[in-house]
């Protein structure tokens, strides 16, 4: 998912879509950016297509890690909730009432 259509599945416009990521988000971005980074820095990229064949890697990499913990939750670790939308207290109470 594009930063664009994921700000769209968030129901986002302007707003910065990392203020309302929850902590897996935030986690999985952040291993896609870092890989990215370690990968042009260990490959010496310096073109276009090589810079974007590290970033598609990356991605891979975040992509491949968000399959395996939602195999492993039995449930989807993306969400169209919005980290700043709630308090943690709610949604504390709001994850009780589905376990129920």
């Amino acid at each position: 998912m594009t930063p664009g259509e994921y700000k769209r599945f968030k129901g986002l416009q302007k707003e910065n879509l990392r203020d309302y990521m929850d902590d897996i988000e935030l986690i999985l971005t952040l291993l896609g950016e870092a890989t990215t980074t370690r990968f042009t820095r260990e490959r010496d990229s310096k073109e276009f297509p090589k810079l974007k064949e590290d970033a598609k890697d990356g991605g891979d990499v975040a992509g491949s890690t968000r399959k395996n913990i939602e195999q492993k939750l039995g449930k989807r670790v993306v969400s169209s909730d919005n980290f700043l939308e709630k308090s943690e207290e709610q949604k504390r109470l709001a994850h009780k009432k589905k376990e129920k």
